[in-house]
């Protein structure tokens, strides 16, 4: 099989999102798979497809440092990005890529360590969907369903600014922010800090080329993208900066509001499984789910996944075992893929918020 390789090189931050998206939109089911490479000429906010702004950015901050705000089509956390990173998007039609995500990461990774291994970094996969350096994280990936293709998004950390990473986040106040830098230098890793350098762009490229093409058994081919693409890539551009993509989950969380009535109650909770953070909103009413929201820095497949399930839940017993025999049997019924999120996490959750009101 065969791999277009699309290099775009540095550009705007807006199409360094933008790519994949106008990308994925245009694959069919006779396009070879590929893989896009970019870096932002200029930082920005990179929030997850399921998170909440208000509750994850510093939006005072952004809007001071002109740092513009962009939702991906992808789970996982907010990340401040910039030039020091390659973002790699494996984009492939849906037939020609793996059908769970525990089957994708450790393919779509697998590449990415190995050429950090030729960089001289011991770098190792960590489920569900890490790379790390002993016990240092020097990347994430995301997988996503858009249209008719499947994306697995990564990058290539050369270095990491994790001063400004802390100023991006929302917390409770500036000592917490203080540990927060601390513990990001602490936990984080990159080209940089392992090397005493960073290689030169062209020479990770070759690298990766090589090893995709070792371990992925495809042979990847440099190409430009065509004129129907780039106009996708375009309209991807509009989509991403539309305030109504951007504070989606924040409407969804103003709209339950409005709903609160007598014998109601809206509570708020959090849970961290392993596969990431999970945030509830909950309505509850006569010890039942009345409604209820869902957001985090999970991944969840098909992405519209996470709101079928909260509807899946509306009217399940506020107890720990019907929750989580629900979510179990819902994300099951509903084909739901949520990696490291179980249903028993999902029940934490809700029960959290349930606890808060009583």
């Amino acid at each position: 099989m065969r791999l277009r390789v699309l290099d775009f090189g540095t550009v705007s931050a807006l199409r360094s999102q933008a790519i994949f998206h106008g990308i994925a939109e245009s694959i069919t089911a006779e396009s070879d798979p590929v893989l896009s490479l970019a870096s932002p000429a200029t930082p920005y906010v990179s929030v997850g497809m399921h998170q909440e702004i208000a509750k994850e950015v510093d939006e005072d901050f952004c809007k001071s440092s002109e740092l513009p705000v962009y939702r991906r089509h992808v789970g996982g956390g907010t990340v401040y990005l910039d030039e020091n990173q390659i973002f790699t998007h494996f984009i492939y039609p849906k037939d020609k890529a793996p059908k769970r995500a525990e089957q994708l990461y450790p393919m779509f990774i697998e590449p990415v360590v190995a050429t950090y291994h030729d960089l001289g970094i011991e770098a190792e996969f960590r489920p569900a969907n890490d790379i790390h350096v002993k016990g240092r994280k020097i990347g994430g990936t995301g997988a996503a369903s858009i249209a008719d293709a499947t994306v697995m998004a990564g990058s290539f950390m050369r270095d990491f600014d994790t001063a400004t990473m802390a100023k991006c986040l929302k917390v409770p106040n500036e000592k917490f922010r203080d540990k927060l830098r601390t513990t990001l230098d602490d936990y984080m890793t990159t080209m940089l800090k392992e090397l005493g350098e960073i290689p030169p762009r062209e020479l990770i490229v070759e690298k990766f080329l090589a090893q995709c093409a070792r371990l992925l058994k495809v042979e990847p081919y440099q190409d430009q993208p065509g004129e129907a693409e780039l106009a996708a890539i375009a309209d991807a551009e509009v989509a991403l900066v539309d305030p109504e993509w951007t504070f989606v989950q924040g409407r969804k969380f103003v709209e339950m509001g409005v709903k609160i009535s007598s014998g109601t109650h809206l509570t708020e909770a959090m849970h961290k499984a392993p596969g990431g953070l999970i945030r509830v909103h909950l309505l509850g009413r006569d010890n039942k789910v009345a409604d209820l929201l869902i957001s985090g820095d999970f991944t969840c497949l098909p992405p519209e996944g996470v709101d079928r399930l909260a509807a899946y839940l509306s009217g399940t017993a506020l107890t720990q075992e019907a929750l989580s025999a629900a979510a179990d049997k819902g994300m099951a019924e509903l084909g739901i893929e949520m990696p490291g999120v179980a249903g028993s996490d999902m029940a934490t959750a809700i029960m959290g918020a349930a606890e808060t009101s009583a």
